[in-house]
């Protein structure tokens, strides 16, 4: 299987401060990549790093094989890599199709196509996440919920081949929930995710692999059954109760 991401010995100061040290990252084609662990472990730090928007203090960052350490954000987007973000980043004043529309024409999906082949392409990003009946519905009228389905159908309108989500499940409801992992579970598989979560129903429901991080290190990846079973993550990260997540190895 093909590596679309291989982060190799990254360290990332903030001055004094040490927020990643020697992480090493690798992730296969397809794959829903969990990146879990406590607050401060730099979860959401290497995302920016793999998504070009800081560079790491020693370490490279490869993509599909080729080294984009030192490449910008834009030139990563064009290579297809997609991300969303923690804090919402919509344009409030705009409508739900409008935003999708700026993504697609952003990652000139549609540059050679007409008015009704845009509307079609919306209309298309927009029903994978529930939100076909509130295209014309100005984002600030959305709920907290909805705009959190319409960032990923954003990212996924420039049709990346690597997406990258920040805490997707902040702040949903049970149930809210239950549908985003249905729409993370219906991404095409030619799409790999790499995300971070601290909602380990979430993680254990979507990822096919996941990387616990402590410290700023890798302390253990694997599949989810082995992240579950592994003492040392129990110990770490979990205080020995991963077991209570899904009646047995689990918890947050």
């Amino acid at each position: 299987m093909i590596d679309v991401l291989r982060c190799h010995d990254v360290h990332h100061r903030y001055g004094a401060l040490s927020v990643l040290r020697g992480v090493r990252l690798t992730v296969a084609a397809g794959e829903r990549h969990a990146l879990i662990g406590p607050n401060g472990a730099g979860k959401s730090t290497l995302l920016k790093l793999i998504a070009g928007e800081e560079r790491p203090s020693e370490g490279t960052v490869h993509y599909r094989g080729r080294d984009v350490t030192r490449d910008p954000v834009h030139r990563r987007a064009r290579a297809g890599i997609g991300r969303s973000f923690q804090h919402s980043t919509l344009l409030g004043s705009l409508t739900a199709a409008q935003n999708v529309a700026l993504a697609l024409t952003g990652g000139r999906v549609l540059a050679r196509h007409t008015d009704r082949h845009r509307r079609a392409e919306v209309a298309a990003a927009l029903a994978p996440v529930g939100l076909a009946d509130q295209a014309d519905v100005p984002v600030a009228a959305l709920s907290y919920s909805q705009c959190r389905r319409l960032e990923i159908a954003v990212a996924l309108a420039a049709r990346p081949q690597l997406l990258l989500l920040d805490e997707p499940a902040a702040g949903m409801s049970g149930e809210e929930r239950g549908g985003l992992v249905e729409l993370l579970r219906g991404v095409p598989p030619t799409v790999t995710i790499v995300f971070v979560e601290h909602d380990l129903d979430v993680v254990f429901d979507v990822a096919t692999r996941v990387s616990v991080l402590h410290l700023g290190t890798v302390l253990h990846s694997g599949t989810p059954e082995q992240v579950r079973r592994s003492p040392e993550v129990q110990q770490a990260y979990l205080g020995g109760r991963m077991e209570e997540v899904h009646g047995e190895p689990g918890g947050a």
